[in-house]
């Protein structure tokens, strides 16, 4: 009875063995099935976030492509209008009347598309000074002109290249607080803002970045911001 009795309990348990082993092999598969899982999601989100990097990098450059073909178009218009400016100066005066003692008037002095011309062309020269004085003189003679927001960014980068970004930075505010509709506003405060992170102030760059996106969302510059603020952490 008791060989008999022992027998019996052997066989159950060598029959709860094998059912442990069924378990532990069926765990251990379910294991293996979500490692898999895990690492093909990891590999797919890997992908994905380079992807987005990617596509963020390219509309980056791309934006940059259409910045500089668009400041190409502006400069060829520029000069063309500085172009007709100087042509209407030199045209020749009426003659005075017969028996007139007035004398012919004086011809007038650059008009502001000659001067913002002049004064790049001092700029591209190296002549910083030069060309800063003549964006002033701009600035002075024709405060209203749809040149003197694009003058007030060349007379900040003049600055920069002297190294007196302080300067720099003044100029560049002063151009979104005197000419907020103007598109430059918009180029003039991602300038500051980018100064601003490299000279270690990240949470003023962050805010200037954020008004970029508030205050000129379809601006060139607002996408640039965006990518700007992802890297700081957004």
């Amino acid at each position: 009875m008791l060989q008999s009795q022992l027998s019996s309990m052997q066989a159950a348990s060598a029959r709860a063995d094998s059912a442990r082993r069924l378990q532990v092999d069926a765990l251990l598969s379910a294991v293996t099935t979500s490692n898999d899982s895990v690492r093909a999601i990891s590999s797919r989100l890997a992908k994905l976030q380079s992807t987005v990097s990617t596509d963020h990098y390219e509309m980056g450059r791309e934006l940059l492509q259409i910045q500089e073909l668009t400041g190409q178009s502006q400069r060829r218009l520029q000069e063309l209008r500085a172009s007709l400016e100087e042509r209407s100066q030199n045209a020749a005066p009426p003659a005075p009347a017969a028996g007139s003692d007035s004398m012919p008037a004086a011809p007038p002095g650059p008009g502001p598309a000659q001067l913002f011309q002049s004064s790049l062309d001092q700029l591209r020269r190296g002549s910083t000074r030069v060309a800063r004085s003549g964006f002033e003189q701009l600035l002075q003679q024709y405060p209203q002109s749809e040149d003197a927001p694009e003058a007030m960014i060349y007379i900040a980068a003049t600055y920069a290249s002297e190294r007196n970004q302080v300067a720099a930075d003044s100029v560049y505010g002063l151009v979104v607080q005197r000419y907020p509709a103007s598109p430059k506003a918009a180029t003039a405060l991602y300038k500051q803002a980018l100064s601003m992170r490299e000279a270690g102030r990240v949470t003023a760059a962050r805010a200037a970045f954020e008004r970029i996106i508030k205050d000129y969302p379809r601006s060139d510059e607002a996408e640039l911001a965006r990518g700007q603020l992802r890297t700081l952490g957004r």
